[in-house]
């Protein structure tokens, strides 16, 4: 019916808008995380670093690394369904 394909059009503009949300915030949170690996990258090689500091900001780095490839992927899949136009609200697990 009628009413039937307006309330689906509704929710997929719900559902678009809440999408498109997720990827702003998604990519200013890339952004972010980009910016501090930035940062351990100059603090790495400005200063004397003791093995230790090094094995720290090393560890530090490599989980922004995973973090950021994580949110990649995220955000790789959320701007894949608003371009199909068949946007819906993904559950994170």
């Amino acid at each position: 019916t009628m009413r039937q394909s307006q309330a689906e059009t509704r929710r997929q503009n719900v559902a678009k808008r809440s999408m498109t949300k997720e990827a702003k915030q998604l990519s200013s949170l890339i952004a972010g995380l980009r910016k501090s690996l930035d940062g351990i990258h100059k603090e790495r090689t400005s200063t004397k670093l003791t093995g230790a500091e090094m094995g720290m900001l090393d560890e530090r780095r490599n989980n922004l690394l995973l973090t950021i490839a994580a949110l990649d992927d995220r955000l790789s899949a959320v701007q894949g369904l608003i371009d199909l136009g068949r946007p819906h609200i993904i559950r994170v697990h």
